[in-house]
């Protein structure tokens, strides 16, 4: 059976749920695939290009679609909605989040960006708030389900891994305290407060912009 771009990619997917991504290798992909490493080389110029298709293969097939702004919709729960759909995909493979930082940007991901300017501009913000408000959120979002993978692989959740942590902590009560009111820090009561901060944020300087266009015009 001749060998296709979309087997190699969707086969380096399931190697990357198995092994990560330092151990996904060229080598270790072809053996899976009954090839020899140069045989990869006729569809992918590269290991980074073949990350590169992974990355792009895991928005268009897994992330979820994003719609423009409705007119009149309240764009802070469209944009939340949008990075919990995020947070979703990263989880949904292992190592997803470093894959995706060491890659160069898709089609999709480009067209998604440009959709949330576009959207974003017209809700009121400047393109430049627009963007460094997604950059902004895009970090949180890398961050935290990175140290959410980071704990997995360390075996470092669960509530009894919790109460042990909390433990650990008796030296210092004030953080003991605040840790056992709000929970495990890569909750997902964490993530919803991170991320209406960075709304919050960016709500204010949106009004901030309007109230400089108002008295703008009121000289």
């Amino acid at each position: 059976m001749a060998l296709e771009r979309g087997t190699i990619v969707s086969t380096a997917l399931r190697l990357l749920d198995e092994v990560g991504l330092e151990k996904l290798t060229l080598r270790r992909l072809a053996a899976e695939l009954g090839v020899q490493a140069p045989a990869l080389y006729w569809h992918f110029r590269s290991k980074q290009e073949l990350l590169d298709e992974m990355a792009d293969a895991i928005a268009v097939q897994e992330a979820p679609s994003l719609r423009p702004l409705a007119e009149g919709e309240p764009w802070e729960e469209w944009l939340a909605e949008w990075f919990r759909g995020r947070r979703r995909v990263f989880r949904s493979h292992r190592d997803t989040v470093r894959l995706t930082a060491g890659t160069h940007p898709g089609a999709e991901t480009l067209r998604t960006v440009e959709t949330i300017l576009e959207s974003l501009v017209r809700a009121g913000f400047t393109p430049r708030d627009a963007l460094w408000g997604i950059g902004t959120l895009g970090n949180f979002l890398g961050g935290f389900v990175l140290e959410e993978q980071a704990d997995q692989e360390r075996g470092m959740t669960g509530q009894d891994t919790f109460e042990e942590a909390l433990e650990a902590l008796a030296p210092y009560p004030h953080l003991r305290a605040v840790m056992a009111d709000t929970g495990a820090p890569q909750s997902d009561a964490a993530f919803e407060h991170g991320l209406a901060l960075i709304l919050a944020g960016m709500r204010t300087r949106i009004e901030a912009t309007r109230g400089m266009h108002k008295n703008d015009g009121d000289l």
